[in-house]
């Protein structure tokens, strides 16, 4: 997925000025997350917009509110929802996250983010690079904080991470009166161990529900049914 733009089936993601490229890990959480009644979504750390264009894609009714950092990677989320059949209702914003939760007075059904992870590893030299991969511009407790403020009594927030990342966010969580709704346990193949868990979060009371996900079937030759199901509304090859 590292070319300069990805075709989905409803809308192009174009990517050349942005630091991290289309990738799986968000079309897993744009296909999968879930939530009644959506009017209002916040895409946190936007990137190109892909999480944003797929939101409008599954919810009609739903404004979306896509906030990024990134000047440039904003520039591309931009010019990718003005080229997209749901210009109208999504606004992109360049801006700190925290910021915007200063100054925010809306409230949301939904809060989705495939935020960044590393916190100790060696960071690489690419400035924009860095600032998507590594936390330190939205923090955990940052990201917990603003969506324990920002979200509606029955909102969810929504996040895919690695599995050590995602533990510590939901071990976090509770401090902020967030508690895990759902999670999706994500495997490349069924005999190689998690490497992404998918999170949603909700300041209802624990119900916890616990799913798998294979990507390939054992042999690696083919897609399994599950994945292709989940993501067939976007993929065009499925």
């Amino acid at each position: 997925m590292g070319n300069d733009f990805f075709r989905f089936k409803q809308f192009i993601v174009r990517q050349g000025g942005a630091s991290m490229k289309v990738g799986v890990d968000s079309v897993l959480l744009g296909a999968w997350t879930e939530a009644g009644h959506v009017f209002r979504i916040l895409d946190v750390g936007a990137g190109t917009g892909i999480l944003a264009l797929m939101m409008a894609q599954r919810y009609p009714e739903a404004l979306i509110d896509a906030v990024e950092i990134d000047r440039e990677t904003c520039q591309q989320a931009v010019e990718n929802v003005e080229n997209s059949a749901w210009s109208s209702r999504i606004r992109v914003i360049c801006i700190d996250f925290a910021d915007y939760v200063e100054d925010c007075t809306f409230r949301y059904d939904m809060i989705i983010s495939n935020p960044p992870y590393f916190t100790a590893s060696l960071k690489p030299q690419d400035k924009k690079r860095n600032i998507a991969r590594h936390n330190d511009s939205l923090p955990h407790c940052l990201l917990l904080s603003g969506s324990a403020k920002l979200l509606t009594p029955a909102g969810v927030l929504a996040v895919v991470l690695p599995p050590v990342e995602a533990l510590s966010l939901i071990d976090e969580a509770a401090s902020y009166n967030l508690f895990v709704k759902r999670t999706l346990h994500v495997q490349t193949v069924p005999s190689k161990p998690v490497y992404r868990m998918l999170v949603e979060l909700s300041k209802m009371p624990p119900a916890r529900s616990e799913q798998r996900l294979y990507i390939e079937k054992a042999d690696r030759s083919d897609y399994t049914d599950a994945y292709k199901e989940l993501t067939q509304e976007f993929y065009l090859k499925f």
